[in-house]
């Protein structure tokens, strides 16, 4: 899978926002600023103003207010890593992920979404640190998905049996992760273990709309099995979907191969 389909998957702006309260506070007569609070309402308005998509000049706007308020800011600079990264700028995005983990070492939420980045760019060690980083905060509510993410950048490294354990653990977390269920029976039909390989994708292929990847395993796991009439329902659900796939180019190539 290609580092823009990947980023393009997982990168969602795993953010959270807490919304609420004014910014000043005291006596009706004398209203005081409180710095800390109006820095956390810039914050937290970048971060609306980024998620909805709507204006990100506003979104640059807040998060450089706050940082005016307080330059080690790290959801400020995380904010503008985010941005930038969306606007292209990725030197400058880079620079601001940096200063958000100076600023805050346990910033697991700006840890992974570093380590996309650095997968973006094909920078794979780089990446499995931030995601080994990460993974490792067990107060991390979004843990399962450092691990998935560290998961498929082992796999990159050629680091099977590393993947595996980190689906693993993330689906003991998560039970219903798509991407880990899939990728279990990717690594599992590499391995040769096509029975598991068939248990995983069946639980991948329950609720989950299929992708190239799941249909072409489906294809290539039933006709290990012989089943000829479930491999021949895979194949015309690749063709019909995505006809245009490397996927379904395999499929013919396959094809072409038994015929």
């Amino acid at each position: 899978m290609s580092a823009n389909s990947f980023g393009l998957r997982f990168l969602g702006l795993i953010l959270t926002v807490l919304l609420g309260g004014c910014v000043t506070t005291g006596l009706p007569e004398r209203q005081e600023v409180n710095l800390e609070k109006a820095l956390e309402t810039h914050v937290q308005l970048g971060i609306r103003y980024l998620q909805s998509g709507e204006n990100r000049e506003l979104a640059r706007r807040h998060f450089n207010k706050a940082l005016e308020l307080g330059k080690k800011n790290p959801m400020a600079h995380h904010g503008l890593a985010l941005l930038y990264q969306a606007d292209g700028e990725l030197k400058v995005a880079e620079s601001h992920f940096k200063k958000a983990l100076r600023y805050s070492d346990n910033f697991s939420m700006a840890r992974t979404n570093y380590g996309v980045f650095l997968y973006q760019q094909e920078r794979y060690e780089d990446a499995l640190e931030q995601f080994r980083h990460a993974s490792s905060d067990l107060t991390y509510n979004r843990r399962f998905f450092a691990l998935v993410n560290y998961g498929r950048t082992a796999n990159r490294l050629g680091l099977a049996d590393e993947a595996e354990r980190a689906y693993t653990r993330a689906l003991a977390l998560n039970s219903n992760l798509p991407v880990a269920l899939l990728e279990l029976a990717e690594l599992k039909y590499e391995a040769g273990d096509y029975s598991a390989a068939k248990q995983y994708l069946d639980r991948y292929s329950e609720n989950k709309r299929q992708t190239p990847q799941s249909l072409w395993l489906g294809i290539r796991i039933e006709k290990v099995f012989g089943n000829r009439d479930k491999e021949l329902s895979y194949a015309l659900a690749l063709k019909n979907l995505y006809p245009y796939s490397a996927e379904t180019l395999k499929y013919q190539e396959l094809s072409g191969n038994d015929g």
